[in-house]
Formats: C-alpha cells, sequence, structure tokens
C-alpha cells in the first residue's frame, strides 16, 4: 500500500512539475515577441533555483525537519524517522513543486523588464524563508496561528490545495514587485494606455492554459496525498470551478481568447481552499465569480490604475484566491451544501493575514533588491528586448 502512495504522490508532482511549463508558455504568449526567450528562461531557472532553496532551507523552516541523512535513512522504514519506500522523499518533490509556483507566479508580473539575476536572488529568498514561513504557519501548525482560530472562531483556517498559501501569496508578492518596478518603457504614454502591448502569440496563451488546466488536477486532487484518502469529490468541484471561470470570463470578457483562457485558472485558483469540501454547484459558483474578478480587475489595473502587471498575476493569483479563502468559509458549509468544518470568519482571518503578509514581504524583498543590485532594465534593454538584452538571442535568430 505504501508503495501504491509514493506512486501516487509522485504522479501528482510530476503533473504539478508540469504546470511549470503552462506558467511558460502563458507567459510566452502573452509578452511580446522580443521577450520570449527571456519567458522560458525564466521559469526554468526559477524552479531550479526554488529546489535548492526548499530543499536546503525552506522545508525545514515550514516542517522543523530536514534531508540531510544518507540514502539509507532517507529511503525509510523503521527507525529512521522517514516513511517507508522514500514516501516522504515524494511528499518532498510535491511541496517543492508547489513552492516553486511562486516565483513563476511572479514572473508573469514582473514580465519584460525585471533584471534576471536579481529575479533569481529574489525567488531564493521568497521560496527559502518568506514562503515556508506562512505555509508552516497554515499547513505546519506552526505559532500557534490555526490553534488561536480554532478558540476564537471555532475552526482553523481551511486551505485544502493553496488558494491562499500558494495563489494568494504569489500575487500579492508580485503587486509588491510590479509596484516597485513601475511600468514598462512607454506603456503608458502621455498617461495613456500605448496599444502595441499586445500579446505575441494567442496560441502559446491558449497551450499555457491547457497545460496548467490539465496538471492543475494533479494540484488539488493529489493533495489528499495516499489513494485511501483520496476523494472523486475534489476533483468534480475543481472541474466546476473551472468551466465556471470559463463562461463567467467569456461573457463579462466579451469573447476576448486572453479573458477566456485566464478564466479557467481564475476558477482553478478559487477553488483550491474548499475543493475537497464544497458541493460541486457551489464550485461552479465560486469558479464563475472568480472569473469576473479577473477580468474587471485586469481592466482596472491595466487602463485607471496604469498597475503594470503583464499576465494580471494579482487579480488571477492575489484576488481570486482570496476570493477563494474567503468562500471556502461560505460554500464549505454544510448550510450551502459543504462537508462543513469551517467558519467564515477563520476564512476571513486566514485569508487577509495570507494577503497581508505576502504584501509586506514582496515590500521587503524587492525594496531591497532595488536599492541595493537594482531590479529594473534600463530603457534602452527594453527597447530591445529582453532576449537579446539578457540572453543575446531571440526567439526566432534566423529572423
Amino acid at each position: 500500500m505504501v508503495g501504491t502512495d509514493v506512486f501516487f504522490v509522485l504522479l501528482g508532482a510530476i503533473l504539478v512539475f508540469a504546470m511549470h511549463g503552462g506558467f511558460a508558455f502563458l507567459e510566452v504568449g502573452t509578452v511580446r515577441h522580443k521577450n520570449q526567450v527571456n519567458a522560458l528562461v525564466k521559469i526554468i531557472s526559477d524552479f531550479a533555483i526554488s529546489t535548492v532553496a526548499y530543499f536546503v532551507v525552506g522545508y525545514s523552516v515550514a516542517y522543523g525537519t530536514n534531508f540531510f541523512a544518507d540514502a539509507t535513512t532517507l529511503s525509510g522504514g523503521e527507525g529512521t524517522g522517514f516513511a517507508p519506500q522514500g514516501l516522504d522523499l515524494v511528499k518532498l518533490f510535491f511541496l517543492v513543486t508547489f513552492a516553486a509556483a511562486i516565483p513563476a507566479i511572479i514572473s508573469g508580473g514582473i514580465a519584460e523588464r525585471a533584471k534576471f539575476y536579481p529575479q533569481l536572488i529574489a525567488s531564493a529568498v521568497i521560496v527559502g524563508f518568506f514562503y515556508p514561513l506562512y505555509e508552516g504557519m497554515i499547513w505546519g501548525g506552526n505559532y500557534g496561528f490555526q490553534s488561536w482560530l480554532n478558540d476564537t472562531f471555532g475552526a482553523e483556517f481551511h486551505d485544502f490545495a493553496g488558494s491562499i498559501v500558494v495563489h494568494a501569496v504569489g500575487g500579492w508578492i508580485a503587486l509588491a514587485a510590479v509596484i516597485l518596478l513601475g511600468a514598462r518603457y512607454r506603456r503608458y504614454k502621455d498617461g495613456l494606455r500605448t496599444p502595441n502591448f499586445a500579446p505575441s502569440s494567442i496560441p502559446w496563451l491558449a497551450m499555457g492554459s491547457w497545460m496548467l488546466c490539465i496538471g492543475w488536477f494533479g494540484f488539488n486532487v493529489m493533495t489528499h496525498g495516499s489513494v485511501e484518502g483520496v476523494s472523486g469529490l475534489t476533483a468534480l468541484n475543481s472541474l466546476m470551478a473551472m468551466v465556471g471561470g470559463i463562461l463567467v470570463a467569456l461573457v463579462v470578457g466579451k469573447n476576448d481568447p486572453g479573458f477566456i483562457h485566464n478564466g479557467a485558472l481564475a476558477g482553478l485558483v478559487a477553488v483550491c481552499a474548499g475543493s475537497d469540501i464544497m458541493n460541486p454547484l457551489g464550485s461552479l459558483v465560486v469558479g464563475g465569480v472568480a472569473g469576473a474578478i479577473f477580468v474587471v480587475f485586469f481592466n482596472l489595473c491595466q487602463s485607471k490604475w496604469q498597475i503594470d502587471d503583464v499576465l494580471g498575476v494579482w487579480p488571477l493569483h492575489g484576488l481570486c484566491g482570496l476570493w477563494g479563502g474567503i468562500a471556502c468559509g461560505i460554500f464549505g458549509t454544510e448550510a450551502l451544501g459543504g462537508l462543513g468544518g469551517v467558519t467564515f470568519m477563520s476564512q476571513l482571518v486566514g485569508s487577509v493575514v495570507g494577503a497581508g503578509y505576502a504584501l509586506i514581504a514582496g515590500f521587503i524583498v524587492y525594496g531591497v533588491l532595488r536599492a541595493t543590485m537594482g531590479i529594473r532594465l534600463s530603457d534602452e534593454e527594453q527597447q530591445i528586448g529582453a532576449d537579446l538584452a539578457i540572453h543575446k538571442i531571440g526567439a526566432n535568430p534566423e529572423v
């Protein structure tokens, strides 16, 4: 049975790992052609840095243990302190893919004008310290926060697959980074939105969305952690939230392909927190509201507020994640067809604390880097594009 669980969790880790390809192609399709190589290199490099940072420091910060032992011990068994057949190792792999999603989320917001190496340093610091600090507080029971919520509001904060822990944290850190970076060169000429910043490839954008949607069923369903504990309810809730996001974004976004493909992701972001306890119809509503949130706030950021969040990661992950954490306390209750075990106030407080913590962490990390190393490409480098400025090669060198 342990071997079956090892395979089950490993499959989930592989599916979430594949989502990072989705992050990459979503960014490739959204940025201008001269920044496509940079998008691909950032995501894979961030994943590598995140893996090392989480293995060496982050997991210990979150859960108080480490993997600095010989292979015999790590493989597990009686007296080793580790589960048999390396089950703890594939769980580490699974959690690494979650942790690495934070820099992948941020990457989309700061695209086309962020320096490369300062961003890698930011990824290491975030995944090694700031992310696992909150992860451990919610999923590891650290610092008494969950106990306080339970004593005060009658339930612990429920975030089954990371609407807040992963998505809102990534989205609110990204908001701080985007504000500190400023808009791309000539993005808002004379206070007006410049029209020639259109996505470079709708097909690549769509491919990224599809890859993320498919991998998301590993993200949510495999969070159960074992074959014995898995539930088909989580899978159906994920599906219903995804289609709810698509359909509402289709209408509110007036058939725009970018909104439609991101609407699917908005629904999936929002359902993570309560995907194991909500009713499928409730999940449909949660996903639909998330689709509307993304379209409305993406437009507000880009036009009215002039916040140059390239992929709309704050509306998508930050706000839809925040909505998902709160919605779990509404649609997860027995009164609305859920399994219960949650309270609205615990969900509200846990969600707001997570978003606020991430925003502060973002200003700290990127503020220090801006003051010491600089985080923004020069206007000249932005004009020629990050591909040539940083990597010395374009997406299609023959052109």
